[in-house]
């Protein structure tokens, strides 16, 4: 479930949009995350996984950002697009810090507590 569920009838009242456009919106994200999560470890021993956390978050925020600011609904699909890019490589680099920090007992705590609030996050 994505946050933008809860708020699609206005956007798409306030953008003009039709439902199939409205469709787009969540579509774009997903195909963007199904794309990169693959990719996302690779990158990381390219990059580093402080590095690429850093830059997916300020590209996430950056495009949350523009879709608030967009003026009309092919542009926000278009940065719902490069946010779903960016919040991609999040979710796997989450797990990947914790299982880096956490060794033991406290492994199992701490992917526990990574899939729970994976699990209850928009």
């Amino acid at each position: 479930m994505q946050i933008v569920s809860s708020s699609l009838n206005e956007i798409g009242g306030g953008l003009s949009a039709g439902k199939d456009e409205m469709a787009w919106l969540q579509t774009s994200y997903l195909i963007a995350e199904i794309i990169v999560i693959p990719l996302s470890g690779w990158l990381s021993r390219v990059f580093s996984t402080r590095w690429l956390f850093t830059l997916s978050a300020g590209i996430f925020t950056l495009m949350s950002i523009a879709c608030g600011l967009a003026w009309n609904i092919q542009i926000m699909i278009f940065f719902r697009a490069l946010q779903g890019v960016a919040g991609a490589s999040m979710i796997p680099l989450v797990f990947t810090t914790a299982f880096i920090y956490y060794q033991g007992k406290e492994l199992g705590l701490a992917a526990a507590v990574v899939s729970a609030l994976a699990s209850l996050s928009p």
